[in-house]
């Protein structure tokens, strides 16, 4: 039955619960901790990191506002593209799915590079086994695929399971911190004080905290197959944002306590790879340690399982509506999953990371470092096409909303994503390591991709006018 084509994806499959592990699995919460706090705290924010985490959350807390009011009225897969096309026209939609199709892959690039680097670092340092990323990565890819191809309550439970391993190993960290008084440093609120949030290093700061919610936005692209779509959309949206800024600032905060604020700088330049697990094998012994560096991984992967099925679903809303290949649209004939979008985006992933391999390219200083930043301007990019589309969508009739919902709160956060894309982009060099004319090109990349959607969209326009004025319009009813 594998073969046969079924009406859509499976209704009522996932809850709240469910989609709220894919978005904040998609977010890695251990990797960012582990990864990104030491670096923010370095190159950017200083210990003001736990605050900005809070200014990052509160944003878009905002733009959720438009977002999930938007949402009750469109059930579609295709998220931000169906957005998009309904608040503004067919064509902003084209340019603005292409561009999240980038960015989301370039994501799940990123984070297979880092996967490969980290696994292979472990096998040898640990076990003396010595394996090439790439074959780690190809590996990884199969078991994505296939974990994808099935019943999405399938990926929601791995998921669940990966996810409560990750955020359990941080929440004992930080409980084991306060019971300790701060790891005897006692407590401080200078991360909270106007003098360490307003530091130099405010707008790298700012982007190192805003990078950590990428991701989140990925609870309407299940809106088809979750149970009572209307209701279950924005509240997985506002318990996931809520759940995710709350943690980043908890377990910053924490780790700061646990060295002091003068500590905490010293050790994060230093030796900032270790900034956590040194605090972990003190307070919880060496064999927590080693669980923690064993739940990178796997936070790693959940996150790229989580990034694989928001890309199958939006290669499978386009083919539907004809953007793309058709047969993208092809549902599995028991697990209902959009399993030949899954196997194009599996291919692509192998094909780009074996080029990658291919030219000698390093797993973690190329891949993951440059990858991350091109991902991080396109999602910015078309977050700020969908503020704009929910001011456009409510424009000439309400349906209900206020004021605040369908104008106030999306042209504010449409302002500040704009602001922030500004400062990504003046500082892609210092994001993704490297001086490089492909990096400083990143900008233009999504600005290419978008316009070839747009181009698509036009050929549709021309070649078949009624599918164009369909577009976006596909289980339209569904919410509304």
């Amino acid at each position: 039955m594998s073969g046969v084509q079924q009406s859509g994806l499976r209704k009522n499959a996932i809850g709240v619960a469910g989609i709220v592990f894919f978005v904040v699995a998609a977010a890695a919460p251990l990797t960012v901790v582990v990864g990104s706090v030491p670096l923010a705290i370095t190159m950017g924010g200083g210990v003001g990191i736990p605050s900005l985490f809070l200014i990052a959350g509160l944003l878009y807390l905002l733009f959720a506002v438009g977002y999930c009011a938007m949402s009750r009225h469109i059930g579609n897969a295709g998220a931000f593209y169906t957005f998009v096309t309904r608040g503004l026209n067919p064509l902003c939609g084209a340019g603005s799915a292409f561009m999240a199709l980038l960015a989301y892959n370039a994501v799940q690039f990123a984070l297979y590079g880092g996967f490969g680097y980290f696994l292979s670092d472990a096998l040898k340092s640990h076990w003396g086994i010595e394996i090439p990323w790439f074959a780690l990565v190809a590996g990884t890819i199969c078991v994505v695929h296939f974990c994808g191809s099935r019943d999405i309550d399938f990926s929601g439970k791995l998921l669940a399971a990966l996810l409560i391993g990750e955020t359990a190993i941080v929440l004992a960290i930080d409980i084991a911190i306060i019971l300790s008084n701060g790891n005897g440093n006692g407590f401080t609120a200078a991360p909270f004080s106007p003098s360490q949030v307003l530091s130099p290093g405010l707008g790298i700061g700012l982007i190192f905290a805003i990078c950590a919610f990428l991701g989140f936005e990925a609870t309407a692209i299940f809106s088809e197959e979750a149970r009572d779509p209307v209701r279950t959309i924005p509240r997985a949206t506002y318990v996931a944002v809520s759940g995710i800024m709350l943690f980043y600032a908890f377990s910053a905060w924490a780790i700061i306590q646990a060295y002091g604020v003068e500590g905490a700088m010293e050790m994060a330049t230093r030796d900032p790879g270790n900034l956590w697990l040194k605090i972990c094998s003190e307070l919880l012994g060496s064999g927590a340690s080693a669980l923690m560096n064993i739940l990178v991984l796997t936070s790693m992967f959940a996150a790229i399982l989580s990034f694989h099925n928001s890309i199958t679903r939006y290669l499978f809303a386009m083919g539907r509506e004809q953007l793309l290949w058709s047969g993208l649209a092809r549902t599995h004939g028991v697990h209902r999953s959009p399993y030949i979008a899954g196997r194009v985006q599996s291919i692509a992933a192998m094909l780009c990371m074996g080029a990658f391999a291919g030219f000698g390219q390093d797993p973690y200083l190329i891949i993951y470092s440059w990858m991350a930043a091109l991902s991080t301007i396109g999602m910015i990019a078309v977050q700020v096409l969908a503020c704009l589309a929910v001011i456009g969508f409510f424009w000439k009739d309400a349906r209900g909303t206020s004021l605040w919902q369908r104008l106030i709160a999306p042209a504010a956060s449409a302002v500040c994503l704009t602001v922030f894309l500004a400062l990504v982009i003046d500082n892609l060099t210092l994001m993704s390591g490297s001086e490089s004319w492909v990096v400083r090109s990143f900008p233009y990349l999504v600005l290419i991709t978008g316009i070839a959607g747009v181009a698509c969209a036009m050929y549709l326009k021309r070649a078949h006018p009624a599918k164009y004025q369909a577009m976006g319009l596909a289980l339209a009813g569904a919410a509304e």
